[in-house]
């Protein structure tokens, strides 16, 4: 059994302690008196983060629990492979359990440290620089932790996501597994970076809580690696920005449906005229023959019967092809309309909170280091301001991904229906308590939105006769929702086929599920 929350409660971190012997080492030898809101203030910051963080790993330890393979007769790989994925959830669940915590030091308690540091500095008051000193560990450590665990789930992934590409050496299955190992192996190496940048800061916050000789070095050096990894992580979000922008100008591309296909469409309404035409031409001849007299009257009434039913039907399945037709423009005119929108929204969270927030994080690094580097400890102004203004546009980003994905969350269950495979029998809806509860669950995916539902929709416009739903697709709907996949990046390059064995995919129903995989992820990524 997990050990129980209150335990921890007995137990003080050193970033408390020091400032508490501090503080009674002070009142005996006279030291200037300090505001006491001040100081409970970073107490509770302090303690806030190791009290988070024990209960963040109970709610881990209690979430893997069950988790043990169903079965004894496993072999020893597939027991090493469980294992390691067990290892992997319990890890990945931590973290997410971290990022709530995370979020708030970086967009709070870091630039209240700040602004504390500057407010010391200017008073020369060596009793609140250790509070904030004290403060300053402890939103260290937690940046570290969260950073340190990120790290090692997504070198995890990369590595598992490497054997799927081998294991898939083509099709949707090896291109989102090639994708997300790359992509998870440069997260890899920002997170290492990043641990080793919030290493810094805990050494710089120690140097300045012992007052060592070269806590100005230290709080150099610490500036350096916060410039560096903010630099490095801003040219990442500016160039995952112009990724999406590309995407967002390959989709416009493609026009408006309503133009592209206006002449198959006018195509389509003439048949379905001429068809009605010639159905009420057979209808004037029936009534023709039924008036007629003579010999051979009842076999020519039969004819024209026949001949009526006939014209009948085509004009019938002429404006029922006109119909879905009309229906497929629609839809192709949605689905394109919400892969712009989602690379616009990508564009300006990877420009605001990254390029922007990032690159500024990393101007106050710059100022931290010279402030350092000419003036001792002293806190630069500058270097504050622009710390928090770095800060504020990365919480600002990271609230908003959060409440986004929340009210997804929301919604999933809540109102199944609206996002439910067309002809299929939605989950029934949760109440209202369950569905704020699972809204409430941020470590969860949301795995039934709209995203998933626009990916159904390119998928079934874009697959062969074959596959349910597509076999009365027209031609011309079919190639423009395949010109789609291809400006998704999810193309015959990407998944090293040919053009030919590409669309033999699009009709393969075993395929279905990671195609429509494979779009979802494209459309979120750039």
């Amino acid at each position: 059994m997990s050990t129980p929350v209150h335990r921890t409660s007995t137990r003080q971190s050193a970033a408390v302690l020091t400032p508490a012997r501090q503080r009674r080492e002070g009142s005996r030898t006279g030291s200037p008196s300090r505001n006491p809101a001040e100081h409970a203030l970073l107490q509770l910051q302090s303690s806030a983060g190791n009290r988070a963080t024990t209960a963040a790993v109970q709610r881990a330890r209690g979430a893997d629990k069950g988790m043990a393979p169903e079965g004894g007769g496993a072999s020893a790989g597939a027991k090493k492979k469980d294992y390691r994925d067990r290892i992997a959830g319990l890890l990945d669940r931590f973290k997410k359990n971290l990022e709530p915590i995370d979020t708030f030091i970086k967009g709070v308690q870091t630039p209240t440290n700040a602004g504390f540091t500057q407010q010391a500095a200017a008073a020369a008051n060596e009793g609140l620089k250790h509070s904030t000193a004290a403060s300053g560990t402890s939103a260290a450590s937690g940046n570290l932790l969260t950073e340190a665990a990120g790290t090692v789930v997504n070198g995890m992934d990369a590595y598992k996501n490497m054997k799927d590409t081998r294991k898939h050496e083509s099709g949707a299955a090896h291109h989102t597994a090639k994708k997300k190992a790359k992509t998870k192996g440069v997260d890899t190496v920002v997170g290492a970076a990043g641990s080793g940048s919030y290493s810094a800061a805990i050494a710089k916050e120690v140097t300045k809580i012992q007052k060592a000789a070269d806590a100005a070095v230290a709080s150099e050096a610490s500036g350096i690696a916060s410039a560096s990894i903010g630099a490095i992580k801003g040219m990442r979000a500016a160039f995952r920005a112009g990724g999406a922008a590309r995407k967002y100008m390959k989709v416009k591309e493609l026009g408006d449906p309503h133009l592209v296909h206006a002449g198959s469409l006018a195509r389509l309404n003439e048949s379905r005229e001429q068809a009605g035409w010639a159905a009420a031409e057979a209808y004037v001849a029936l009534d023709a023959y039924w008036k007629h007299e003579g010999e051979g009257r009842l076999e020519l009434v039969s004819e024209a019967i026949d001949a009526a039913w006939e014209a009948m039907g085509e004009a019938r399945d002429a404006a029922e092809s006109l119909r879905r037709a009309e229906q497929d423009v629609e839809k192709l005119n949605t689905v394109q309309g919400y892969a712009k929108k989602k690379q616009l929204t990508k564009i300006g969270k990877e420009t605001v909170g990254g390029a922007v927030g990032e690159s500024t994080k990393a101007a106050a690094g710059v100022v931290t280091a010279v402030a350092a580097g000419t003036a001792g400890l002293a806190s630069n102004p500058v270097g504050w301001g622009l710390a928090g203004a770095g800060a504020g546009l990365v919480l600002g980003v990271t609230l908003y991904k959060a409440l986004r994905a929340a009210t997804k969350r929301y919604e999933e269950v809540r109102h199944p229906e609206r996002w439910a495979p067309e002809g299929g029998n939605p989950a029934e809806a949760a109440s209202r308590g369950e569905s704020l509860k699972h809204a409430l669950a941020f470590w969860k995916k949301v795995s039934k939105g709209e995203r998933q539902a626009m990916a159904r929709e390119i998928y079934t416009l874009a697959a062969g006769p074959d596959i349910p739903g597509s076999g009365s697709t027209t031609a011309e709907m079919r190639e423009s929702a395949r010109a789609l996949l291809i400006a998704l990046k999810s193309g015959p390059a990407q998944h090293k086929l040919e053009p030919e064995a590409w669309e033999g995919t699009l009709n393969d129903p075993a395929k279905s599920a990671g195609w429509i995989k494979e779009i979802a992820e494209q459309l979120a990524s750039g």
